[in-house]
C-alpha cells in the first residue's frame, strides 16, 4: 500500500478570473488541491513580484501550480487545465478526439485577445485604480468584449449547447470566468439582453458543479456598475471566498 501524494498547490486569489477556472475545474472534477494565496502585482512575502514566487513563475502571473511530489510547476490557467486533463484522463471536458480537442483548442486561443478584455475594459478599471487604465483603452477592450460576444452569439452558441458543441469543455470554464463576472447577480456591469444564446449559456454555466462555491467573491463583491466597491470590501470577498473554498476542499479530502 502506497501513501496517497499530496494535492496540487495552486497559488493565487480566488477574485482572479483565471484562477477561478482552474479552481471550478478542480472542483468540478473533485480533484482535491491546496489554495495559497498570491497577491498580484505585489513585491511582499506574498506578492507576485516576489523573488521566492518569481522563482517559480518567472512571469510574475496568477494562477501558477505546484505538484509537491514531482516538483513541477506549470502556470498560465489554460496550459494548467489542459496539462490536469492531459494527465488525468478528463476526456469528457477536453475529448481524446483530435477534432473535438482543436475546437477547444480554438477557443482558447481566441479567448486571450478578445473575452479576456471583458476584465480589462470593464471590471479592472474599478477594482484595480491603481492600474491607471486609459479611457481609451477601457473603450477599445468594451468594444473587443462586444464583438466577441456578437460571434459567441451567432455562431458557436448558436450551433451548439456548449462553445466546443453540446459538451461541457474547458473553453466554458475559461469564457464563463470573464463574461459571467459581468452579469447583474454579480458586478452588473453589462448588458447581455442583445445576446440571447449567450444569456441561456450563461445559465446553463450556473448549473455547473462548482459554479457558486467558485463564485463566493463575486457574490461578496456585488455590484460595482455605481460605486467601486473599497478595498476592505475587496479583501473581506477574498477571505469568504476561501473559507468557502476550504469547506468545499474538505469534503473531498
Amino acid at each position: 500500500m502506497t501513501d496517497a501524494k499530496p494535492p496540487v498547490i495552486l497559488y493565487g486569489v480566488p477574485f482572479s478570473q483565471p484562477v477561478r477556472a482552474v479552481m471550478w475545474l478542480m472542483l468540478y472534477k473533485n480533484t482535491p488541491f491546496e489554495m495559497v494565496l498570491i497577491n498580484p502585482g505585489s513585491k511582499g512575502e506574498t506578492g507576485s513580484r516576489n523573488p521566492a514566487y518569481l522563482a517559480k513563475n518567472p512571469g510574475g502571473t496568477i494562477p501558477t501550480i505546484e505538484e509537491p511530489d514531482s516538483g513541477f510547476v506549470l502556470a498560465e490557467a489554460h496550459a494548467i487545465m489542459c496539462y490536469l486533463s492531459n494527465k488525468h484522463g478528463w476526456h469528457d471536458v477536453y475529448p481524446a478526439d483530435h477534432q473535438q480537442r482543436a475546437r477547444v483548442d480554438w477557443y482558447l486561443n481566441y479567448h486571450h485577445r478578445n473575452v479576456r478584455d471583458a476584465s480589462i475594459g470593464l471590471v479592472a478599471p474599478k477594482i484595480r485604480k491603481d492600474l491607471n487604465i486609459p479611457e481609451s483603452t477601457q473603450q477599445m477592450a468594451q468594444a473587443t468584449l462586444t464583438n466577441a460576444l456578437r460571434a459567441m452569439d451567432s455562431g458557436w452558441l448558436a450551433n451548439g449547447r456548449y462553445l466546443a458543441g453540446d459538451q461541457l469543455s474547458l473553453a466554458d470554464f475559461a469564457a464563463y470566468v470573464e463574461i459571467g463576472q459581468l452579469q447583474p447577480s454579480f458586478t452588473n456591469v453589462y448588458d447581455f439582453s442583445p445576446f440571447p444564446n449567450v444569456q441561456r449559456w450563461l445559465q446553463d454555466m450556473q448549473a455547473v458543479d462548482g459554479h457558486d462555491d467558485v463564485h463566493v467573491v463575486l457574490a461578496e463583491l456585488g455590484d460595482i456598475s455605481v460605486e467601486p466597491p473599497s478595498m476592505d470590501t475587496i479583501k473581506n470577498a477574498n477571505k469568504n471566498a476561501l473559507k468557502t473554498l476550504q469547506a468545499r476542499l474538505q469534503t473531498m479530502a
